[in-house]
C-alpha cells in the first residue's frame, strides 16, 4: 500500500529574493527563498572582482622549498 501525503507542497512560482527585491521565480518547496548572493551581485560575474596576488603561488612554493627558478627579473630564461 503506497504512503499518502509524504511529499512537500510544490510551489511552481516561488520567488527568489535578494536585498528585498524579487530576482526571479523558480520551482521550489518553499514559497519564498531569501539569498544574499546571486550572479547579479557577485563580483566574479559582475566583473568587479579584483585579484590581489603580490607574490605568485609558484614563486612562493619555489622559495619555500629552496628550488631555484629559471627566471631572471620575472622573465623566463
Amino acid at each position: 500500500m503506497p504512503k499518502q501525503d509524504i511529499h512537500p507542497t510544490w510551489y511552481p512560482d516561488a520567488k527568489v529574493i535578494c536585498n528585498g527585491q524579487e530576482i526571479m521565480t523558480v520551482g521550489s518547496t518553499q514559497p519564498e527563498i531569501n539569498v544574499e548572493v546571486w550572479s547579479g551581485n557577485h563580483p566574479f560575474f559582475t566583473g568587479t572582482q579584483k585579484i590581489l596576488d603580490t607574490e605568485g603561488r609558484v614563486d612562493r612554493f619555489m622559495k619555500k622549498y629552496g628550488i631555484r627558478s629559471n627566471r631572471v627579473d620575472g622573465k623566463k630564461r
